[in-house]
């Protein structure tokens, strides 16, 4: 076969290019996501709500859950977590025994000090650099493949972590 009779070799089939360009992004976010759990011991989302945590002060799950887009049950199991390992402490209001606040440790504060940026953040300084244009393109595009995906409906934090919370060990 000669060049001109031969299938492109060029040519691309597209579904296979989308497959390959997505298997590429959750191999990057699963790397980092490893990459910093072994650097700090915390996974991408127990640093989101550390951070929500020191950002908001003593607060509630609900709230807590509001500010990163995550169920309260997902911050929760979170929650439980980063309790036993003494990076937060939980306390019933005084004013309404049914509120639970949470609040960030000595060990909490120095924990998240000590934790690396997440994969967000470099592609938040990415993303902020390109038009109005393509950002409105790329946000369109990666809504019609969530869509595509079945991810309408799933809570997503504004985080990347391939690993769900609620299965990631300490």
């Amino acid at each position: 076969m000669t060049q001109e009779t031969r299938p492109s070799a060029t040519k691309s089939d597209p579904y296979h290019d989308v497959l390959v360009a997505l298997r590429r992004i959750i191999r990057s976010v699963d790397l980092q996501s490893k990459k910093t759990a072994k650097e700090s011991g915390l996974t991408p989302p127990q640093i989101l709500i550390l951070r929500a945590i020191h950002d908001l002060g003593e607060v509630t799950s609900g709230k807590i859950s509001a500010q990163v887009s995550l169920s309260q049950a997902t911050v929760t199991t979170i929650l439980d977590r980063l309790e036993l390992r003494n990076l937060i402490e939980r306390y019933r209001s005084e004013k309404d025994r049914r509120v639970v606040h949470a609040k960030l440790t000595d060990e909490g504060g120095t924990a998240l000090r000590l934790a690396p940026p997440l994969l967000n953040e470099r592609f938040i300084e990415a993303f902020s650099r390109l038009g109005e244009a393509d950002q409105s393109s790329i946000i369109d595009t990666l809504e019609n493949v969530a869509v595509m995906l079945g991810g309408r409906e799933l809570d997503a934090a504004p985080i990347l972590d391939v690993n769900p919370p609620e299965a990631t060990e300490n």
